[in-house]
């Protein structure tokens, strides 16, 4: 088991619909040194990948995105979900639906902030169906630039998200890839990650 999959048994909480609450640590407050370990795993799993920019979007992949081009010495950019007084006209837009809010937001990056020339590590805390990917995915292929790898912190991976983005061929990491929870038993189990000789735990969680 590794760090993220021991932190998310004792500090998460299973909700009923398949809803796994971490604001304890990553959604709402944000544990540092847990996010430092996030960037860190992602950064030696693409160790081989050229990346010259990190894209996340806003907002609980950005502590994420921050921590790992501060390891890269990149930019890091956010699609926002929202216009602001600030926004520019000049911006590339895609469509994310959030099964989380139950709506589709237009989602969108300045084009000052994505070239042709970007190599760009995608990244997020969360992948379950793969909306907000594919909307950043887009945002990347509208400015002509190259998606050299998607990291995730928590992938559901009795969601599809996860196996269309491989099945298309991208570089997909995740560190904690959830095979099933219940929320009536507070249990969950993890998907085997042969590399890194990772098990599947069957543990009650909660503090």
């Amino acid at each position: 088991m590794n760090f993220l999959e021991e932190k998310i048994l004792r500090d998460g909480t299973i909700k009923s619909g398949n809803i796994l609450k971490i604001d304890y640590f990553l959604n709402h407050q944000i544990d540092i040194d847990i996010i430092r370990q996030i960037a860190y795993e992602l950064k030696r799993r693409f160790k081989d990948v050229v990346v010259n920019k990190v894209l996340t979007i806003e907002a609980s992949g950005i502590a994420i995105a921050t921590m790992l081009g501060n390891l890269y010495d990149v930019p890091v950019v956010f699609a926002k979900k929202s216009e602001t007084a600030n926004s520019t006209d000049d911006k590339y837009v895609s469509q994310a639906y959030s099964f989380t809010h139950k709506k589709t937001n237009s989602v969108f990056v300045s084009k000052p902030y994505l070239h042709a020339t970007d190599r760009v590590l995608i990244v997020d805390d969360f992948l379950a169906e793969g909306q907000a990917v594919h909307a950043l995915i887009d945002l990347v292929r509208l400015a002509g630039g190259e998606v050299a790898g998607i990291g995730i912190a928590v992938e559901k991976g009795q969601q599809k998200g996860g196996q269309i983005l491989r099945e298309e061929g991208y570089r997909l990491e995740s560190i904690a890839i959830i095979e099933d929870m219940d929320w009536q038993t507070q249990t969950i189990r993890f998907r085997e990650q042969p590399k890194r000789q990772l098990g599947k735990t069957n543990i009650k969680i909660g503090k």
